[in-house]
């Protein structure tokens, strides 16, 4: 199941979120549907866009507007001289959508633990000619070094122009892919190179996300970490001061047992008893 499902859509609802965001009549869902994919096709075909390095597009609409959220790299490159790149890319949207498009950027402040960044650049150096096994290996060691716990980088395809075609793999950390609890980024790109297309895909494992890690409903009961009666008694203590400087209670007398003749005599006897007996 690992290899064969998306880790973004297994956990769509526990700590991902669906990338476009809308409700409308089931009428008309499945024209919207493919205005989505309209749109998302076009900001990959623009030419100011080839190079901004894009790993994320979110579409989120109103009931009067359609808002675009680009994640990239390389704001600068859509922004252009002075808003001139942007302007063409909104006219270019403004194109396929019904209502009026709204776009929005962010930028993505660590690209080397992005899966869809790690994933395009490997096929941009596959592209170059370069080769497979350093791509793919100062890959792995750069994510590892930007914080991630865990990457796992495997491209498949005709590597460096062989007659068949191989899968190789590498990978650092751990990346469990059936814990549903893990954030885990996935990301895949293409190559095209003269000699047929090579596929890249990249897991890059973020660490786990917790119920408590989450914002919770307002109104829910905060519950206080159990401690044992041994801590409460030295929080006690170091809020008293030192030991000097605090009475100590008067110790309980304890009354004195009897003692008469007869119960050593007894006692001694039982002793000699058992050493004769020995």
């Amino acid at each position: 199941m690992g290899n064969k499902v998306s880790p973004v859509g297994l956990r769509i609802g526990i700590n991902k979120d669906w990338k476009s965001r809308w409700y409308v009549d089931p009428r008309d869902y499945a024209k919207t549907l493919h205005e989505d994919l309209a749109l998302r096709r076009r900001i990959v075909d623009i030419p100011e866009c080839k190079g901004a390095d894009i790993s994320e597009v979110e579409i989120v609409r109103h009931p009067q507007r359609v808002t675009v959220v680009i994640h990239t790299a390389r704001p600068g490159v859509l922004i252009g001289i002075k808003g001139a790149n942007i302007e063409r890319i909104g006219s270019e949207l403004q194109k396929i959508a019904t209502k009026k498009v709204q776009i929005k950027i962010k930028e993505i402040k660590k690209t080397d633990t992005n899966a869809q960044i790690v994933a395009m650049n490997i096929a941009r150096q596959l592209e170059n000619r370069g080769s497979f096994r350093k791509a793919i290996k100062m890959a792995v060691a750069n994510a590892m070094k930007g914080g991630a716990q865990g990457c796992k980088v495997r491209v498949s395809g005709r590597l460096g122009g062989a007659d068949m075609s191989r899968t190789e793999e590498h990978k650092d950390g751990r990346v469990p892919l059936h814990t549903l609890r893990a954030d885990i980024d996935y990301g895949f790109a293409e190559s095209s190179t003269t000699f047929g297309r090579i596929g890249v895909k990249v897991w890059i494992y973020q660490g786990m996300v917790y119920r408590s890690d989450r914002t919770e409903d307002a109104g829910t009961l905060v519950r206080k970490p159990q401690h044992s009666f041994r801590e409460e008694g030295r929080r006690d203590d170091a809020r008293r001061g030192p030991s000097e400087d605090r009475p100590r209670p008067p110790r309980a007398e304890r009354p004195a047992r009897p003692t008469d003749g007869r119960e050593g005599e007894s006692r001694r006897g039982e002793g000699a008893g058992a050493r004769t007996r020995s």
